[in-house]
């Protein structure tokens, strides 16, 4: 999931965000720079704070000589997942979809229809990435769906989980999870900008993938949700998912508590809740985070709640994480200090 790769060169004046006294327009040259070096068209860059945007810009452009807007749409890839999850929890938070109740109710993949573990599997397996599916069936020679172990016994990061789930769900509802998500979440927050599906009108202000030698990629055009990949989105519409979730997403007390809980390892210090990687222990807070990781797209969010703070980082790029580490620092601070040093571990 979340990649945190070695430090790189200078912190130099990025610490201009802590300190209002050094020049901003120094700073974002700074960015700018660094962008260049890394081979990184497009950033997007947004800190909150006490529950409040703090700061919020886009970097770069979009082709040559045209700077990209403050309203870039980018595809944040597998932070698709995050709006899955919480379309999800606000459906349980109502009543009208249950954690524990087996998926099989409402959707059997026809690969696995002939395996009894399908009936076994829970929306709470999925979330939590413990359903036993691989992250994704066409990389399997067989190209087929297949359990790998049974649900619950370990964590395992799966896109095609959550797929499975995009599949009841909007078997039980007769909606897509695009509809579902306009009305549960996009259209409550004013996140206007932000589709599952694309829309050719999207051409003029969408932040294109970018090999790591700064060449452009084709463009997916999906005419399909996926409830794992291609979200496209603005850094302003996420921040209000973020802030959002900071004030705790109008979940009951437990739920929130149940997705914000480590509930399946992946390594030392860091877990799996619902639907988020949960740090449980970053110096007197908690925090939460999701990666997404497509060719030529790089993007990372962390939240820590009981602080009101927030870090987005959305990147057009394969070298997108030869950014992360400073920004984590600088914005996150002590707790980013605890975060680089979780994701150092093997």
């Amino acid at each position: 999931m979340n990649r945190i790769i070695p430090r790189i060169t200078t912190l130099l004046l990025l610490t201009f965000f802590y300190a209002a006294a050094v020049n901003a327009q120094v700073a974002d040259s700074t960015i700018v720079r660094l962008m260049k070096d890394k081979h990184i068209p497009t950033l997007g860059l947004a800190f909150v704070n006490k529950g409040k945007v703090a700061f919020s810009k886009v970097y770069g452009e979009l082709n040559t000589g045209v700077s990209a807007p403050a309203n870039t749409l980018f595809n944040v890839a597998s932070i698709t997942k995050t709006v899955t999850t919480m379309v999800t929890l606000c459906l349980v938070n109502s009543g009208e979809w249950d954690l524990d109740e087996p998926i099989y109710h409402y959707w059997t993949d026809p690969d696995v229809a002939a395996d009894p573990r399908s009936k076994k599997l829970t929306t709470k397996n999925i979330l939590t990435h413990q359903s036993g599916f691989p992250n994704w069936r066409w990389m399997k020679p067989s190209k087929k769906l297949a359990f790998e172990f049974e649900p619950g016994l370990k964590f395992q990061y799966s896109g095609e989980g959550m797929e499975y789930l995009r599949h009841a769900l909007e078997s039980k509802f007769h909606r897509s999870l695009e509809q579902l998500a306009d009305s549960l979440i996009f259209e409550p927050l004013h996140m206007n900008d932000t589709h599952f599906i694309w829309n050719d009108r999207m051409l003029d202000h969408f932040a294109v993938a970018h090999n790591s030698k700064g060449e452009p990629l084709e463009i997916i055009k999906n005419s399909s949700p996926s409830a794992a990949d291609q979200l496209k989105t603005t850094v302003a519409d996420y921040d209000k998912f973020l802030i959002w979730i900071i004030n705790g997403a109008g979940l009951s007390k437990a739920l929130y508590r149940q997705m914000t809980s480590p509930l399946s390892r992946i390594k030392e210090n860091k877990f799996i809740g619902l639907g988020w990687a949960v740090y449980p222990d970053l110096r007197r807070e908690f925090g939460l985070s999701h990666s997404g990781i497509d060719p030529g797209v790089n993007t990372i969010v962390f939240v820590l709640p009981k602080s009101g703070r927030a870090l987005l980082i959305f990147t057009n790029s394969d070298n997108g994480p030869q950014i992360y580490t400073d920004l984590v620092k600088i914005f996150l601070k002590e707790q980013g200090n605890a975060i680089i040093a979780t994701e150092m571990r093997n």
